[in-house]
């Protein structure tokens, strides 16, 4: 393979280890791939933040300003996080699928993989995929994160509500919102008394017409036990926890939006 980089390390990354190999030339003017035209140095570092201080000093010692590493799940992010700002940002990083990549031939080995990648990276046969920067990245984080917490919200409300159901209190029926302000005094009055009787109806719920309240009167006859009023109140302050963590991950998210505008 033709040599395009005359210094450039490849690593094998792991839980726990990350295997780097750096390929020199020791000519600058050589552009052949013999193998004795190349210096080759293999280390092992562990993932610690001390160990990933020792790796990126270790690059900068060698002056080596060109690395590739597989996107191994996630266990590459904070190795590309410790090099990113390697040579005042100047380091290129490559992060490349593994599936772009042809295994080495023969068993393989950490080592044997570090070289590999090593190798096609001296040939420039590697392309990375696209890393974003860390402030985007950080407010990509929260973002997905925020994802996750909403689906979360509406699983538990999925779940009171088939508690109730099963109870024989059919407030969605008649409530657009079981968990809007009317549906809220409702389920407050189930968790003290077990049982929602008409008045209770008439001084909870609000702006809902006359017809609709009749409706909803039909729709409590049932009676929750003292255990089944303490798995309400279990399930009700999971979601009110939730919600009030959605409200920071809220307040999170338009700190960085801020600090990237500003």
């Amino acid at each position: 393979m033709q040599t395009i980089l005359h210094n450039c390390c490849g690593m094998d990354v792991h839980k726990d280890s990350v295997v780097a190999c750096i390929l020199k030339t020791r000519t600058s003017l050589a552009v052949s791939s013999k193998k004795d035209d190349v210096d080759k140095e293999i280390r092992v570092f562990g993932t610690f933040p001390d160990d990933l201080a020792q790796l990126r000093n270790w690059l900068e010692t060698e002056n080596c300003c060109h690395v590739a590493m597989e996107s191994t799940g996630v266990y590459w992010q904070p190795i590309y996080e410790a090099l990113e700002t390697a040579y005042n940002g100047e380091m290129e990083l490559l992060v490349v699928n593994a599936q772009h990549m042809k295994n080495v031939p023969g068993k393989k080995t950490d080592i044997k993989d570090a070289e590999w990648i090593a190798s096609l990276l001296r040939s420039g046969l590697l392309s990375g995929s696209f890393i974003p920067p860390q402030d985007v990245r950080e407010l990509r984080q929260l973002t997905r994160y925020r994802k996750n917490v909403v689906q979360d919200i509406n699983t538990q409300k999925n779940r009171i509500e088939k508690n109730l159901q099963q109870a024989g209190f059919k407030l969605s029926t008649f409530l657009s919102d079981v968990f809007g302000v009317s549906g809220r005094n409702l389920i407050r009055v189930l968790i003290k008394n077990g049982k929602l009787s008409p008045l209770d109806v008439e001084t909870e719920t609000r702006r809902i017409s006359k017809e609709k309240k009749a409706e909803i009167k039909r729709a409590i006859n049932g009676q929750l036990t003292e255990k089944q009023r303490n798995f309400l109140q279990l399930q009700i302050t999971l979601l009110d926890g939730l919600i009030a963590h959605l409200d920071v991950i809220e307040a999170s998210i338009s700190l960085v939006q801020s600090d990237r505008a500003a």
